[in-house]
């Protein structure tokens, strides 16, 4: 018997949201952040020439949300071209299956990922004594088994290309998960870091609800190498990006960008390290 499509049996819709839940944002023409209660998916693409890729698929049983924005973006019957994943946290795959079947749409992901994907492998189960926050100390609550997405999910080529995004570049920014991406648009210096690092504290739910802008590293209650994680954050800045769309938190750009970059690489042990 042929294997569905399912997600793990802890995956459940969380009671928190921002104050930016269902805001979108074009950043430039082809990019265009839609945060989705507290995840923010990304869609690449110009409207006016039609081709897309979604980066992300939110929170549980939010597929409706995503669906209705790129369809106001790029219009009914306009399907993306595929889903990249820059990893497999249940507040990034959330409404994936559901995208899947919408749009009949397939999904590339880092080769380390893809244990999780697959139905293989659990992540770490969140560690609540990160931080004194209470996004922190509610993270025993979040879905961390994985899903199960058979066929419908890919690995990404090695070279560093991206199926249907000439111009883009995948990057391997572990630590946060073994097999998390980022995303580099190299003529524009264009970033999509996912949660290598983010723009609002995410451990407190003042933090995430009001979404003052503040570049940290890594959600803590879900990283599993704070080694690996410091090394991503110091690749993505040597890259010196010139605006970012990150996993958590409004986006970022120019000197505000490029400061804060450096001071968390300068402060990574008391800004970024769990307690």
């Amino acid at each position: 018997m042929e294997t569905e499509m399912n997600y793990g049996k802890d995956y459940h819709s969380l009671p928190v949201t921002s104050m930016r839940n269902g805001e979108g944002i074009e950043i430039r023409p082809d990019l265009y952040q839609l945060t989705v209660q507290i995840v923010n998916v990304a869609f690449i693409g110009d409207p006016e020439r039609g081709e897309w890729v979604l980066v992300d698929a939110g929170m549980p049983h939010r597929a409706n949300d995503i669906i209705e924005a790129a369809e106001e973006r790029f219009g009914i019957g306009n399907p993306p071209r595929a889903i990249v994943l820059t990893h497999g946290h249940f507040d990034h795959v959330g409404s994936i299956i559901e995208c899947i079947g919408h749009w009949n749409v397939d999904v590339w992901a880092h080769e380390a990922e893809l244990p999780y994907l697959t139905g293989q492998k659990s992540y770490m189960p969140p560690d609540p004594t990160v931080d004194s926050g209470l996004v922190a100390k509610l993270s025993p609550w979040f879905p961390n088994e994985p899903i199960q997405l058979v066929n419908r999910v890919h690995k990404l080529p090695k070279d560093g290309t991206i199926p249907f995004l000439p111009g883009w570049k995948w990057l391997l920014t572990e630590g946060h998960t073994p097999g998390h991406i980022s995303l580099f648009h190299e003529s524009t210096r264009a970033l999509i870091a996912g949660d290598a690092f983010v723009t609002v504290k995410q451990e407190s739910i003042y933090k995430v609800f009001i979404q003052d802008l503040e570049i940290n590293g890594p959600p803590k209650y879900f990283t599993s190498d704070w080694e690996a994680a410091q090394a991503s954050v110091r690749k993505l800045a040597k890259l010196d990006p010139t605006l970012a769309i990150t996993g958590h938190g409004k986006p970022v750009e120019g000197e505000v960008l490029t400061n804060g970059l450096r001071r968390l690489l300068d402060n990574f042990e008391l800004l970024a390290l769990p307690n």
